[in-house]
Order: C-alpha cells, then sequence, then structure tokens
C-alpha cells in the first residue's frame, strides 16, 4: 500500500479522487493500492526549552544561552492533531511507500519531513511537486514523482530557518525580559524578523515625529496658458538671504524693489527679478519630440499581490493570503507562495488554453486569438524560475466555483495582469518644450505626453495602471501642449510658487512589505528590486504572519491604512542596544544564507554554528552592557 499525505483535508481529497482512492476512513480515504491521508499545516514541532531539561523550565539568566546539543521535534499539543498523527503514523509504519505531498516549498517540506521523522517511517518515499490543484496538474506531476532525497536541501534550509527562530527568539526574548521587562511584568518578545521590522516601523515613525519642513519656492512662467518651470530648482531662503518664515508674496516683493543683479551677482544667487523677467519676452529655444513605449506590469508574486491587494482593496497582506491560497484551492489560480514574477518557457505553449478557460474575459481575450502570442523575455524566462512560477490562472472557469466578493476581486487581479502580458506595449509620444527670457541663465521647460496606442492599458479599462507593479495611477493627466516653433516669442507671466519640503511617509502594509523584501531599501526599479530580493527579511509566506504577530502583541497599531508603533514597541525597540537583532540588511543576509542553503551554495551545519556563536556573544554583550549601566 502507498500512502499518500497532502497538508490540507481539501488537497488529499482531490488528489484521492484522481487516483480512485474512495472509500472514506478515520482520518484517510483508501482505494486503488493507496491510502491518502492529511495533517493539518504543522502537526509537530521543535521542541521548547523545558523539554530538553528542568534547568531550562524557570526563566534565568544563568541558564542562558540555552542552545541544545541536538534539536529534536514534538507532537503539538492538540487533541485533534494527536489523533490525526496517531492515524498517519499507524498507516506510514505498515507502508511499502509514501509519497509527500506537501505545499510545493520550504515550510510544506518541513511539515511533512517532521511528520515521517515523528512516526519514524522507514519505507521509501517520494515527492509529489505541483504549481496548481488542476487534475491536469496532479496527473502530470505523479507521473513525474521524484525522490526525496532530491529536495533534502530545501528541507535543511527549513529546518535551519526553524533552528535559528527558535535559538534567537527563545533566548533573546528571555534574556531581554530578564535584564530589562521583569521589573514591568512584561514579556519582551524578540524575533529574528519580527524585531528588525518593528525597528523599520519605528526609525519611520521617528523620521516624521523630528521632521522639520524647509520653505522653498519653485519659478514658473506662464506662455500661451502653458506652465513652463524653471531649471534652477528650488528656491530657498538660505540661499537667497531671506528669513525661513518668509512668504512667497514677500520674496516677489523683495525682487520687485531690488536692482537688477549684476551677472556676477546673478551666479551666488537664486532669487529672480520678477519685474525685470516679466518686462522681457519669452522665447521658444527647443522643441523636442520623442516616442516612447510602456512595457504590461509584472505578473503577481506573492509579494506583489499583496502590495497591490492592499492598495487597491485596502486588504491586509494575511487577508491577500488567505484568498490566493483559496483560489489555489480552488483550482482556479497556481501556487501562490512565490517570489518570482516570471515563467518559465515551457509555460507558454499552454497559455492559449488557459487564456480560453477564463470565460468572462473573453471579450479581452479575443483579439489575442487566431495570432501567435506575444512572448516577452520581461515574462518567460526559465533562468529567473526556480521551484514554482509567477501567480497566473489556471484556465479553470471561475464562474463554475462559487468566491467571495473578495476573492473575485483577487482573481480579477491576477486574471488581468496575465491578459495584459500578451498585449502590445503602450505607445505614447513625449514633447519637451525649452524656452528663456533674456539669457541662458533664465532657462525654462514644460512637457507633455500623449498616447499614441493604449496598448495593455484597454486590459484595465483605460490608461489606469502604471506598469511597475506598485499599482500607483499613472500620471497621465499631464498638461497637452499646444504646437510651439522655435524662435517664436512673446508675454509671459512669471510666479513664484510657495512649497515647503514633505516629511517621509508612514509606512502601509503595502510599503513595509516592499520594505521587507528589499531590507529596508527604497527601490522602485524592478531589475533592482529583484536583485535584492535574495536579501529580504522573511519570506513571501511568511512576511504576513510576522505583520500580524506585530499587532497581536500591541507593537503596532494601524490607523486608516498607516501602521504606527505604540509605545510599547518604541520602547522595545529602544531597549535593544544590539544592532544586530534591529538591523533589516543584517537579517537580510542571513535570509541570503538560508536561500543559498535551499540551492547548495551554503553549508546548513555551518549556518547553524554560527547562529550559535551569535546567540552565545549576544547574552555575553548584553550582560556586560547591563554590568556597565549600574
Amino acid at each position: 500500500m502507498i500512502v499518500c499525505i497532502a497538508e490540507k483535508p481539501s488537497v488529499a481529497r482531490e488528489i484521492a479522487k484522481i487516483l480512485g482512492a474512495t472509500a472514506q476512513h478515520e482520518g484517510y480515504l483508501e482505494g486503488n493500492g493507496y491510502q491518502v491521508t492529511w495533517t493539518f499545516g504543522h502537526l509537530c514541532c521543535l521542541k521548547e526549552p523545558q523539554d530538553y531539561t528542568d534547568y531550562w523550565k524557570r526563566w534565568s539568566l544563568s541558564a542562558l544561552p540555552m542552545i541544545p546539543p541536538r534539536f529534536g521535534i514534538k507532537l503539538i499539543p492538540n487533541q485533534g492533531y494527536e489523533k490525526q498523527f496517531h492515524i498517519i503514523e499507524q498507516l506510514m509504519q505498515a507502508a511499502d511507500g509514501i509519497i509527500n505531498c506537501g505545499d510545493a516549498g520550504q515550510e510544506g517540506e518541513l511539515i511533512q519531513r517532521w511528520v515521517m521523522q515523528k512516526a519514524k517511517a522507514t519505507c521509501p518515499v517520494q515527492r509529489l511537486w505541483v504549481s496548481s490543484l488542476t487534475e491536469e496538474a496532479i496527473r502530470e506531476a505523479f507521473a513525474n514523482l521524484k525522490p526525496q532525497s532530491d529536495y533534502q536541501s530545501l528541507y535543511e534550509a527549513g529546518l535551519c530557518r526553524a533552528i535559528g527562530d527558535w535559538l534567537l527568539g527563545m533566548n533573546a526574548t528571555r534574556l531581554y525580559t530578564l535584564r530589562f521587562g521583569e521589573s514591568k511584568g512584561q514579556v519582551l518578545s524578540i524575533g529574528r524578523v519580527q524585531t528588525p521590522t518593528l525597528a523599520m516601523i519605528v526609525q519611520r515613525h521617528r523620521e516624521i515625529e523630528h521632521f522639520k519642513p524647509e520653505k522653498y519656492w519653485i519659478l514658473t512662467t506662464i506662455y500661451r496658458g502653458v506652465v513652463f518651470t524653471s531649471t534652477k530648482g528650488k528656491i530657498t531662503g538660505l540661499k537667497a538671504g531671506l528669513p525661513e518664515n518668509t512668504t512667497a508674496e514677500e520674496v516677489a516683493k523683495q525682487m520687485e524693489k531690488a536692482p537688477k543683479a549684476s551677472n556676477k551677482q546673478a551666479k551666488t544667487t537664486q532669487v529672480p527679478d520678477l519685474n525685470h523677467l516679466r518686462e522681457q519676452d519669452f522665447a521658444v529655444t527647443k522643441v523636442e519630440q520623442k516616442s516612447g513605449t510602456e512595457a504590461p506590469p509584472r505578473l503577481f508574486d506573492l509579494t506583489s499581490l499583496q502590495v497591490e491587494c492592499n492598495k487597491k482593496y485596502s486588504l491586509s497582506a494575511d487577508d491577500t493570503l488567505k484568498l490566493i491560497q483559496s483560489l489555489y484551492e480552488k483550482k482556479l489560480t497556481t501556487y501562490p507562495r512565490v517570489d518570482t514574477t516570471y515563467l518559465s518557457e515551457d509555460i507558454y505553449a499552454r497559455c492559449p488554453a488557459i487564456l480560453q478557460g477564463i470565460v468572462p474575459y473573453a471579450p479581452l481575450i479575443a483579439p489575442l486569438m487566431g495570432k501567435k502570442l506575444k512572448k516577452s523575455k520581461k515574462v518567460f524566462d526559465t533562468s529567473k524560475v526556480t521551484d514554482h512560477h509567477a501567480i497566473i490562472p489556471t484556465g479553470q472557469n471561475p464562474q463554475n466555483v462559487s468566491l467571495s466578493q473578495d476573492e473575485k476581486r483577487v482573481f480579477d487581479m491576477v486574471a488581468r495582469r496575465f491578459i495584459a502580458v500578451f498585449y502590445p506595449d503602450c505607445r505614447f509620444s513625449t514633447t519637451t518644450v525649452w524656452g528663456e527670457v533674456e539669457s541662458k541663465d533664465n532657462q525654462f521647460k514644460a512637457t507633455g505626453k500623449q498616447i499614441l496606442d493604449e496598448g495593455w492599458h484597454v486590459v484595465f479599462g483605460g490608461r489606469t495602471e502604471k506598469s511597475d507593479d506598485e499599482g500607483k495611477q499613472s500620471e497621465d493627466e499631464e498638461q497637452r501642449l499646444p504646437s510651439f516653433v522655435e524662435g517664436e516669442h512673446g508675454p509671459h507671466e512669471p510666479k513664484l510658487a510657495e512649497k515647503q519640503t514633505s516629511p517621509p511617509k508612514p509606512y502601509t502594509e503595502a510599503t513595509l512589505l516592499r520594505a521587507m523584501e528589499t531590507a529596508g531599501r527604497t527601490v522602485e526599479n524592478e531589475e533592482l528590486r529583484d536583485a535584492l530580493k535574495a536579501n529580504g527579511i522573511g519570506r513571501p509566506s511568511t512576511r504576513a504572519a510576522i505583520i500580524e504577530t506585530l499587532y497581536k502583541r500591541q507593537y503596532i497599531k494601524k490607523t486608516r491604512r498607516v501602521l504606527e508603533p505604540t509605545l510599547t514597541g518604541i520602547a522595545l525597540v529602544d531597549t535593544i542596544h544590539n544592532e544586530l537583532l534591529k538591523s533589516a540588511e543584517l537579517t537580510g543576509r542571513w535570509e541570503r544564507k538560508l536561500r543559498d542553503i535551499e540551492s547548495h551554495q551554503y553549508n546548513a551545519s555551518q549556518f547553524i554554528d554560527e547562529l550559535k556563536q551569535m546567540v552565545a556573544d549576544l547574552v555575553r554583550d548584553v550582560m556586560e552592557e547591563t554590568r556597565q549601566r549600574s
């Protein structure tokens, strides 16, 4: 008998139906030589400190660091989990073979391996690897089963992640609680990813709190109804020698009263003489037209989907993960916990069938049918795909499945992104007009854009979505320029607009997810962001849970869509002087090593040894720091 073990009962039922295992038993289905059973996500976890020794049961500084000679696992104390595990254990011990049908990722591998270890399974194990739960995909995966040994590095990376979280979380939480929180009766929870994420939010909060706006002015002039902006940029009170609280009107008055500056003086001041400028004609010196294209937005990985859903529908990262996971289990979309926006090239041949299957979008798909689909390297690049490709529809008709309003919204976003990549680029023409007043020292510029062909924008109902996956609204409302001719000139009206510098924007869940992905760096360029993903903190599948943990522990709160640290969260970050615990960049380096373990480029035992040394050093440093304070 072959035992198949899935991560959820619903997935097990789909697999059993395909295998012909239709006889129902408590905790499994049977038939056609197969027994199909399931877990409920994690059934096992790493042992807690007190499971190793009674000495670690009581929280004590003298017991730190807690570093087990060998990490062990145990069943999670839960009556339902224990009952299901014993059914799995009996099946596995009598099995001729096992097929690991867990979710095709690091966490899924760890969940099932721990269950097999705890059940003391000794028979051969194969791995089922699927990117969608359609019947076709499951049948194809069963026809291409792999030895479990092929995924050993995936398991080792997951195990190292769990051990790293245990070593740092258990030791640092006890260390800081006993040193700094005990007098207040407060547990100070420290986490390998949680704490740097909180530190980013606190740092941004402080930058906003301490921000002092600076006044500046922008010189513009209106010629033939078009606003031209000075190429000199900002005019600041400091450079103009004016008081900081000077208004735009006062600046203008001072300039009108001031004598005309000499050429030498003009080079040392940014303040122009408005009266003098007004008396001179505005002359057009150059007209330049350029054609450009805008590519469709990238396909979704999990983070970009969470970002877009938060921006468009105010869905939390956790809500979006649950919704896309549900769509995956309903066979409408592919595996969701991915960090790539690319498809492998073998998917290209299946795309016409996928498009035809999403029936509600037939009017958008019709123009694509009957001709060869566009195949862009920005979409199809096997070298950018490891275990899974970007999130796309499976080709199943969503009208045949009962969906909630939010599920419909998320599916619609995934479907439209997929359709859009086969549409032509948006084509536009950019016109830039340069002009000057009296001399080259007073140059101005105006830019206008004209859409020549909306291309892929029609998929989204017009030009409303930008091609980067930030989901920003396109600034399509740029001024339309009349026809200008070099050498023309005429009267104009110069003006000074008073402005002030703005503080950094507070984090939303969308921008926090991006910051976690890039280890705190602000990166708009997609290619650069891809390069930084390897050093991001957390995994796409865990970032939502990290944010939820910060809410749960009351370290952060949400005001409308803005994330703010609570007084408790700020106090915790202020208590931690060790930068290793707070630095997103350093935590990102650990994440890189975990990815390298997965890809056979780093040794798992070396990573664990480094973590053990880091924890020992942390305990020593904090103890020394507190001795110096006292």
